[in-house]
Order: C-alpha cells, then structure tokens, then sequence
C-alpha cells in the first residue's frame, strides 16, 4: 500500500480524531506533558496553564538557528497556552471556568500540590461532575512513597530497570531517553480516554491515577513476575536468554544487530554465511542446540560479520529474511527514507519565525490524519484569546505578550 491509497477517504476539515475535545493541562517537565501532547496530536484543544514567567521546558540546547528549546518545542506541540497564577484567586476562577467547559484535566505535580492550591480532582469535580482528572506522579496518589519527588532516572533507579541495563559485568546504566516520563504520559493518555470512554456511556467522570514506577514497571516486559517468584532477571547487554544469536556484531566499518529467532532463520543465515553444514548440525540446528552453544554460535556469527562492511551485511540479511539492521546514530535516522515517508520529522514554523523538523505523531488514521498544526507557543502566548472565550475580564500576566 502507498501513502496516498492509505488515505484515499481522508478527511481535511477536522484536526484528528479527538477534535472537539478540550483537554486543561497543568504540568510541568515531561511525563505530563507528553501525556497533553499526545492528546493535542489527535486533535484535542488542549490548554496548557503556566504560571507567569514560566520558562519550563526551556531546557538546552536550543535547536541550531533558533531561540527555542528542543525539549519545549518537542512536547508542547499542538497546544495552546496562557499564563495565569493558580496561586491566586483570579487565576483559581480563570481556571474553574476554563474546567468547566473542558473534558480532561491533566496534572503531574506532586500529590496534594492542586489541592492546596483549591484548584485539585474536588473542586474541578464540582464544577463539572463528569470531568476526567488524569494525575500523574512519581510514586502514584497513595502509597507509602506518593509524597516522595520523582525524576525519571530516580524511578529508572528505584523500580529495577537501571540494574538491568547495560553488559554483564558492568555497572548499572539508565536509559538516555526519559523511559519512566514517557511511559507515564503514555499511560496518562491512554486512562484519559478510557476514561472518556466511561463517561460517554455513563455521564460519569473520574480520577485516573498514574505512577510513573507503575508506568515503568507495567512497560518491563513481565520481568517483575520472574523476580517476584525467585526467577530474577541478569544483566544481559544486547543479548537476550532465549534466543541465539541474537546481539550486535562489528563490521568493517560498524556494528548490525540481528536475532534469529526461527529454526529456518538460522538455515537461512548459515546459507548466507557460506556455512550450509550448520545449518542443520549438531549444536546449531535446533534453538535449543544453539542455546547451548551460545558461544560458538556468536563466534561465527561475528566471524563472517567482522570481514564485511555494514551495508554489505545488512543487504545480504534482509535478502534472506533475517531480521537485522544496521547501527545507526540518530543523525542517520533523521535522513532515513522511511523515516520521511512516515513522516516523522514535519516543519514546522516557531515563534521566532524561524523553522523546525519537530518529531511528528506515532499513530496514523486513514479517515483523521493527525499533523504538527503548530509549533509549541511561548508561555502565555494565547492568554488573552482563551478569556475571550470564557467572556471573563480578568487582569493577569500575560507572559508571551511581553
């Protein structure tokens, strides 16, 4: 199938399948964030509320030939947003208001932070009963760590997945993406909808609670089962325990990564390395036989690879239908044919007025295409456009107006 045949019945009038959705995001950093962006990418309204003066997200470095943060421009995509002091009774009305006319809330302070502020899953609630209030936290609304701070390396740290990470023998890494954030906003939006969904059928609102420990333990790949009933988990670097070979091998000029996993992968390879007699013998034939001989099966493996170059490797692999590919750095990515055809980089202009490739969404909807419609706004840029919409007469800072 081809891009155009894929959206052949497309629709060109609505924002993506969660038009008409209004979502008030007061988040900060990023697993609230991304939960809001994500809603925005599929067409949501979504608010976001910043205190006066905010520069959260404004994290170096900023994108070569611009002002702007890449990590502000990365999750704040799609979104409108107004400065207001939640501190404040004028911004306490200006954002009951504004909930009272939303469909979702989203916040990732710490638990107990919008209660003090009168503003927390209560007073939304009894401005409108049916609101859906998404909390996200480190360690979860109840629980005896819920009033404990959460970064992402912390619960990287805390909920196992960092001693996991990184070759045997050596010490514990953390992930160089925000896996727990990423996880928990995920989540986060994924509970808005479900959420959503109760409340269409049901008039019902609700408090959708989300960890980011949770979040991270539940994305483990069952590992926490094992552990839990005297099985843990090693350290394995790039290899796995249940499948050989499987890991990344040298090239003349770089590294491929393949796995087989399939008897008739591994007759396939051992045909591609000139090597047909393995193909069936003792200690290679069967995934049980190359288990067992973990070793010597690497060792040809990386022989065959360690005389060729990267592309030669790779092309002969995807010939004959083993899974690899080469290693690549994200700058590679980025020019990646595919990665243009998917459409995962989109320009886009900024409030400078310069422009930008931000990362596009994920998920593709024949009849609800989704796009980056605009770049994310400085703090409080759309302020006085949304208390036009309330036909409220409030005084605040409007910090993007400045």
């Amino acid at each position: 199938m081809d891009r155009d045949a894929f959206y052949a019945d497309a629709r060109s009038d609505l924002a993506g399948p969660l038009a008409g959705v209004r979502v008030v995001e007061v988040t900060k950093v990023w697993s609230g964030p991304l939960a809001g962006a994500v809603l925005a990418d599929l067409g949501a309204d979504v608010v976001r509320v910043e205190l006066p003066g905010s520069r959260d997200g404004e994290v170096p470095p900023t994108i070569p030939g611009s002002e702007h943060s890449w990590f502000r421009q990365t999750v704040n995509r799609n979104k409108r947003s107004v400065a207001v002091d939640l501190r404040e009774p004028g911004g306490r009305e200006f954002f009951l208001r504004l909930v009272a006319r939303s469909d979702i809330v989203v916040e990732n302070y710490l638990p107990g932070t919008l209660d003090s502020w009168d503003i927390g899953y209560a007073a939304c609630r009894a401005v409108r009963p049916e609101i859906v209030f998404v909390s996200i936290s480190g360690y979860g609304q109840y629980g005896p760590r819920s009033a404990l701070p959460g970064y992402d390396p912390v619960l990287q740290a805390y909920g196992g997945w960092m001693a996991l990470n990184g070759e045997p023998g050596g010490g514990p890494v953390r992930a160089p993406t925000f896996l727990a954030d990423e996880l928990a906003g995920l989540h986060g939006a994924i509970g808005a909808l479900a959420a959503m969904r109760h409340r269409d059928a049901t008039g019902e609102g609700q408090h959708v609670d989300v960890a980011m420990l949770d979040a991270l333990l539940a994305g483990s790949a069952g590992l926490l089962t094992l552990a839990a009933t005297g099985a843990a988990p090693k350290r394995q670097g790039n290899e796995t325990d249940f499948v050989v070979p499987s890991a990344v091998y040298a090239c003349l000029d770089g590294s491929v990564y393949l796995s087989v996993a399939l008897n008739r992968q591994w007759r396939a390879l051992a045909e591609a390395m000139g090597r047909p007699e393995l193909a069936r013998a003792k200690g290679f034939g069967s995934a049980k036989d190359r288990l067992a001989n973990r070793g010597h099966v690497n060792r040809v493996v990386a022989q065959w690879c360690a005389t060729r170059p990267v592309a030669e490797v790779a092309a002969t692999l995807e010939r004959c239908g083993v899974p690899a590919a080469p290693v690549r750095d994200l700058t590679e990515v980025a020019a990646d044919p595919q990665v243009a055809a998917r459409e995962m980089l989109q320009w886009v202009r900024l409030p400078d007025a310069t422009s930008a490739p931000l990362t596009g969404p994920a998920a593709k909807f024949s009849r609800t295409p989704t796009r980056v419609r605009r770049a994310a706004p400085r703090a409080g840029a759309d302020t006085a456009e949304v208390i036009a919409e309330l036909d409220m007469q409030i005084p605040m800072c409007e910090e993007g107006e400045k």
